[in-house]
């Protein structure tokens, strides 16, 4: 879902001169063999416009702009590296962490201002780079390390990780039916030299190409009366981001975030070719970032899990204040679904704690009374 929206992209504005991007800019981490560079090669392949390279293979002068001297006039030249190429597309960069820093720090003005300034051999230019980065790294140490903090796995500076709207964490755990059915699927592929079967015919190349660029025409614009409740929403982010990052856990939220909550919800609203974006579409922007930040802190392999209705329960007696009795169901619905809970989940909840004669539902279960 999150590569889908990076494909179709937010939408640009330019309030009195100033640039505010539309695109999104994602970055997988994860262990090897995961299928990163399999997703980055697909993406560069369904874009209608891309160039890919890794980490290793590309200079910070290869991927913004080289000047060129002709051995035969002694003319100067400036030729476009791939991020200039790649105006107006997507950028698929693998090997992320192997680059060299000096190289890296080419991308940070490309990533926020979306523009890339040249000032080499008597040339003074500023060139556009108008382009989404699709990133895939590992690990600080090679496989993700539960046991240590995230700013030590991930292992990257923070002024380029607060550019990234989403940062997923794709980790290689054990599980034997998951095992089982990638081995089946690897062997069958392997043998045939074709896609097994599935119950969904999946749409050709052609079609999600003639789809996202029909999306890419709707420009929809934010009402006013989301607009208190995206600033509300992303004030407890803020509040929450303190107190994790106390405790020695956690990611830096800035405005950035708030900027990425707005575009997801207009890449969502995009999608369903609409010119308004609604609150339902906020709220799937919040559990995007969420599950982004929630499949990063995963429990220490030793421990035991908690349990989703448990941790739903948790946050429901956060919301009760000093004295209060009754909640209504509404809000508990709407604060767990920013929370990145699914809304099975909460009514499983609410089912299995009134069972347990924690509170009561009204027979409409529109309020919660705590006994």
């Amino acid at each position: 879902k999150a590569l889908l929206l990076l494909l179709v992209g937010g939408v640009d504005r330019n309030p009195s001169g100033m640039k505010i991007r539309g695109n999104i800019n994602v970055l997988l981490m994860g262990d090897p063999g995961v299928a990163k560079s399999q997703l980055l090669g697909f993406i560069d392949r369904l874009a209608p416009r891309s160039q890919y390279t890794t980490g290793r293979g590309s200079s910070g002068v290869g991927l913004t702009a080289a000047v060129t001297r002709d051995p035969l006039t002694g003319e100067t030249a400036l030729e476009g590296g791939a991020l200039v190429l790649a105006d107006q597309g997507i950028c698929c960069i693998d090997e992320f962490d192997k680059m060299d820093e000096s190289d890296r720090t080419a991308i940070h003005e490309v990533m926020e201002q979306q523009t890339i300034s040249i000032a080499k051999a008597g040339i003074l230019t500023t060139l556009n780079a108008r382009t989404s980065i699709l990133a895939a790294a590992n690990p600080a140490y090679g496989r993700y390390n539960m046991k240590r903090s995230i700013q030590d796995n991930i292992n990257l500076p923070a002024a380029l990780l607060s550019r990234f709207d989403l940062i997923w964490l794709i980790a290689d755990k054990s599980d034997r039916m998951n095992d089982l059915r990638l081995a089946k699927h690897i062997a069958y592929v392997h043998q045939t030299s074709t896609t097994p079967q599935t119950d969904t015919n999946p749409l050709d190349m052609k079609t999600m190409r003639r789809y996202i660029a029909q999306c890419k025409k709707k420009n929809p614009v934010i009402p006013q009366d989301l607009s208190t409740y995206i600033v509300e929403n992303y004030v407890m982010l803020r509040e929450d981001s303190r107190s994790q990052r106390k405790a020695g856990s956690g990611l830096f939220t800035s405005a950035r975030t708030l900027l990425a909550i707005l575009r997801l919800a207009t890449a969502l609203a995009r999608l369903r070719l609409v010119d308004t974006v609604e609150k339902d579409d906020v709220k799937e922007a919040m559990r995007l970032m969420e599950e982004s930040k929630v499949s990063l802190k995963e429990d220490d392999v030793g421990k035991p899990r908690q349990r989703t209705v448990d941790k739903i329960f948790e946050e429901i007696r956060k919301m009760k204040e000093d004295g209060q009795k009754t909640l209504k169901v509404s809000d508990v619905r709407d604060q767990c679904t920013n929370k990145g809970y699914k809304p099975g989940d909460v009514d499983e909840c609410l089912e299995a704690y009134e069972q347990l004669d924690i509170w009561q539902l009204n027979q409409a279960k529109t309020k919660l009374t705590f006994i």
